[in-house]
C-alpha cells in the first residue's frame, strides 16, 4: 500500500474509533491566549471517595532517557498530583518522593501526569513506583484531597551514559495501526534494549488529549507496560504535529529539561545527544514536510528557521566529550536526507512544494536538512543515519554526497504486498568492538539483514 493510501484510510479508520470511543467528543479548551483552562473552569470530582473511577488508568511511560535524569508520566483520570517514589533498592527503602512539575508549584493536572527525575547517577539500576492524589479544587482556598492511589507495582530503570549497555532499537511510522504496533512492541520486549527511540509519525493528527493518550499510555497492544521499564526518546515526525492537540505534544511527550540545553537551545525541546556505552546518539527533528509557504496549511508552521537552529545545536552537541569521542555515532530523523531516486520530491521546492520534474506534493526526502546537517554529520565522522518516513525499508550506502549509511525503517503496512514494504525494528547493538545492526521484519517475523560497523576513527 502506498504511503498516502495508507496514510488516507488510517484517518478514516481512527476517525471511526474515535468517535466510538468518544474521543473526539470535546475538542481542547483554550483561552484567547491558548493557555489550558483552569481547574476552576471544569467540573471537579465529587470529593466523596466512593463510585469514582480509578485515578491512575495507565502504566508509566519512561520518556527521555539521559544520563542523569528520566522523565515518567501517566495517565490520569481527574484532577491529581501526581508523583514518584525511587530509589537504588528494590523495596525502596531508601526511597525519595517527586512530585510532578518543577519548581514553585506542582504541576496538578486532569489528563496526564509528568515528573521528571534529576540528579541521577549515570549508568545506575533505580527501582520506582507511581502515585497521585486526587484533587477537589474549587479556589486557590479551596482545596482538599480527597484520595489517594499509590501503585503497588515497583518498576525499574537504568540511566544512560559511558558505562550502559550499548544496545538499542528504533521503530517508526507507527500511525496507532495496531495490526502492527502490537507485534513491534513484543518484538521490542523480547530484545530488552537498553532504550527505544521512536523514530516519529507515533501520530496521524491528533485532535484531543484523549487521542493521544490512546497512542502513548492507553495503546491497544498486549504490553500496556511497554515503556515502565525500557526508556524511550522521542524524535517527531511531520504528523506528530499535525492536530490541535499534537501542536503541544509536549503535554504528553515531555520536552528535554531546560538544564540540558542552553538558554539559546531551551524551544530544541525534542533534540537530543546521549551516550550509550560506546555509542553517541544524535536525535534531530526534520519537522513537517511541506514548506512554510504552502498554502494547505495557512502559515501554521514555521519549519524552516527551526531547522536552522538545529545545526548550531548539532556542533555544539558534536562537541561534547562523551559525544566526541565515542567509538560510534548514530544519527536519527524522521525525514531521509538522501534518495537516489531523482524523481523523489526534496522539500525544497517552493512555493508550494510542487515541480514538474519531481513526484508528488511532500518531501520525500529532506534536502535543505542534509544540506544543513549533512556536512556537520560527516565531519564529526557519523556513521549511521537512522531515518523513516517512506513507509518501505531501504538501505542507502556511503557515497560522494555523504560518508553516512542511511537505513530508512518500514512503515505500518502488514498486507506484504511488495517485499521492501514491511514495518522494522532496528537494533543495534556493540557486540566484539563492532556496531551490529538487525533489521527484523516485523511482518515475517525474520531477520531482514545484518550489517556491521566499524568504530569510527
Amino acid at each position: 500500500m502506498k504511503r498516502r493510501e495508507f496514510l488516507r484510510n488510517a484517518a478514516i479508520v481512527a476517525a471511526t474509533s474515535g468517535i466510538s470511543n468518544g474521543l473526539m467528543a470535546a475538542p481542547i479548551q483554550t483561552s484567547p491566549q491558548g493557555e489550558r483552562p483552569s481547574a476552576a473552569d471544569v467540573p471537579t470530582s465529587s470529593g466523596d471517595g466512593t463510585g469514582e473511577e480509578t485515578l491512575i488508568d495507565s502504566e508509566p511511560v519512561l520518556q527521555n532517557y539521559a544520563e542523569t535524569s528520566m522523565g515518567i508520566a501517566f495517565s490520569v483520570t481527574d484532577w491529581a498530583n501526581g508523583y514518584v517514589i525511587y530509589g537504588e533498592k528494590p523495596d525502596l527503602s531508601d526511597g525519595k518522593k517527586v512530585w510532578c512539575g518543577g519548581y514553585r508549584m506542582t504541576a496538578m493536572d486532569n489528563e496526564v501526569v509528568q515528573v521528571r527525575l534529576t540528579g541521577l547517577k549515570p549508568a545506575t539500576l533505580y527501582y520506582y513506583k507511581i502515585g497521585a492524589d486526587r484533587i477537589e479544587y474549587k479556589d486557590g482556598y479551596h482545596i482538599r484531597i480527597t484520595g489517594n492511589e499509590e501503585s503497588p507495582k515497583v518498576y525499574s530503570f537504568r540511566t544512560a551514559g559511558k558505562d550502559a549497555k550499548a544496545h538499542f532499537c528504533v521503530i517508526n511510522d507507527t500511525h496507532a495501526s495496531w495490526k502492527a504496533v502490537n507485534p513491534t512492541i513484543n518484538k521490542v520486549k523480547e530484545l530488552q534494549p537498553s532504550c527505544v527511540i521512536w523514530n516519529g509519525d507515533a501520530c496521524n493528527s491528533e485532535e484531543t488529549i484523549a487521542a493521544q493518550k490512546r497512542i502513548f499510555f492507553k495503546p491497544e497492544i498486549d504490553r500496556k507496560d511497554y515503556a515502565a521499564d525500557i526508556p524511550y526518546l522521542f524524535c517527531s515526525g511531520n504528523h506528530d504535529d499535525r492536530g490541535m492537540a499534537n501542536r503541544h505534544l509536549e503535554r504528553v511527550w515531555m520536552y528535554r529539561q531546560p538544564e540540558e540545553r542552553l538558554p539559546r537551545d531551551w524551544d530544541l525541546g525534542r533534540n537530543f545527544a546521549v551516550r550509550m556505552g560506546d555509542v553517541a546518539l544524535i536525535g534531530l527533528d526534520t519537522a513537517e514536510d511541506k514548506l512554510d509557504t504552502n498554502p494547505k496549511f495557512c502559515n501554521l508552521f514555521v519549519s524552516e528557521p527551526y531547522r536552522v537552529a538545529q545545526q548550531q545545536w548539532l556542533r555544539d552537541a558534536l562537541r561534547q566529550p562523551e559525544i566526541k569521542h565515542a567509538p560510534f555515532l548514530v544519527a536519527l530523523c524522521h525525514i531521509p536526507l538522501f534518495d537516489p531516486r531523482p524523481k523523489m520530491n526534496p522539500g525544497d521546492l517552493y512555493p508550494a512544494d510542487t515541480h514538474p520534474d519531481y513526484s508528488g506534493d511532500f518531501a520525500e526526502w529532506q534536502r535543505t536538512c542534509s544540506k544543513l546537517w549533512g556536512p556537520i554529520l560527516d565531519k564529526a565522522g557519523c556513521q549511521l543515519l537512522l531515518t523513516a518516513h517512506q513507509h518501505c525499508y531501504r538501505l542507502d550506502k556511503p557515497d560522494d554526497t555523504h560518508r553516512w549509511m542511511q537505513i530508512v525503517g518500514g512503515g505500518p503496512d502488514m498486507t506484504g504486498k511488495r517485499k521492501e514494504v514491511f514495518p522494522t525494528v532496528i537494533e543495534g547493538e556493540v557486540k566484539d568492538g563492532k556496531l551490529v545492526i538487525t533489521i527484523h521484519n516485523i511482518y515475517t517475523g525474520t531477520v531482514h539483514e545484518t550489517l556491521t560497523i566499524a568504530k569510527r576513527r
